[in-house]
């Protein structure tokens, strides 16, 4: 049997800067998640023992070849070569991701007010991109295309109440703990996908398109507890779900550490009213 059957966290190291990657295998076939995008079926692998080379097409990489992996396991651990952008392959180096099951009842702590100290709390994921966050009227306003916003403070389990607003077209997002994206777009009165409004991104279609028309204010009640996430939108109970790994877009894939509230601001304008994280244990 294949030490690889199951799910793995990677990190690709990439000369201009590392970036995570999942994947996983079961006795079915692959899936994958890499810098960008969504869970993508491997198309051809091997798997001997503690080996495995397996490959798939871009999705948003912007290449003609496929991507190559090439790992070999140390118990929970895993190193080995991707060849994606380069003709030199990449360093990878990864762990078999935790599973990080709850037991017991939640207990809640103090609702915390994320927009109480304004930007104060929160950094630029990116300084080499354009800062269009700012706080109008006790509103937290991304205006346009630019960089991600990040929380200064990390968090493990939590409840997220959110109040969002969005212009036509735009799209945006909150990533639990910077690797789990909700998705935020305007795609009122459409069908469902793992792309869609409260979707898990790449993962978990909604039950229903359950988020407003644009200019209008949506509330979002997320609660992430390890890899368990309930999805309330507008009042309906649209996502029950135990993730699997990351999304693409992710800050890191190391699933079992503290991680922050990531708003994305490189897709389009977003509106938050209201953000309010409460701990949970």
């Amino acid at each position: 049997m294949s030490s690889f059957l199951g799910a793995w966290d990677l990190t690709v190291h990439r000369p201009s800067g590392e970036f995570p990657s999942w994947f996983e295998f079961d006795e079915s076939g692959g899936r994958y998640v890499g810098i960008w995008g969504s869970a993508r079926p491997i198309i051809s692998a091997f798997l001997d023992g503690d080996r495995v080379e397996f490959e798939l097409p871009s999705q948003y990489e912007g290449i003609e070849t496929n991507l190559k992996f090439d790992l070999t396991a140390s118990g929970d651990t895993c190193s080995g070569f991707a060849t994606i952008w380069d003709a030199e392959p990449y360093p990878v180096t990864g762990m078999r991701a935790p599973e990080m099951v709850r037991t017991g009842d939640a207990v809640y702590g103090e609702p915390i007010d994320l927009l109480s100290s304004g930007l104060d709390g929160f950094a630029a994921r990116w300084e080499d991109k354009e800062f269009n966050w700012s706080m109008v009227d006790g509103t937290l306003v991304n205006s346009a295309v630019g960089t991600d916003l990040i929380t200064k403070a990390l968090f493990t389990d939590f409840r997220l109440e959110a109040e969002y607003s969005y212009p036509e077209g735009s799209n945006s997002g909150i990533y639990l703990r910077g690797r789990y994206e909700f998705q935020i777009l305007d795609d009122y009165g459409q069908g469902t996908s793992v792309g869609s409004s409260a979707a898990i991104y790449g993962f978990f279609a909604p039950s229903v398109n359950a988020v407003y028309a644009p200019g209008e204010w949506n509330r979002a009640v997320i609660e992430l507890r390890g890899r368990h996430v309930t999805v309330d939108l507008n009042g309906v109970r649209v996502l029950d779900e135990v993730i699997p790994g990351i999304t693409g877009g992710a800050m890191d894939s190391h699933e079992g550490e503290p991680g922050c509230i990531l708003l994305q601001g490189d897709h389009g304008p977003v509106n938050f009213r209201k953000l309010v994280l409460t701990t949970v244990s």
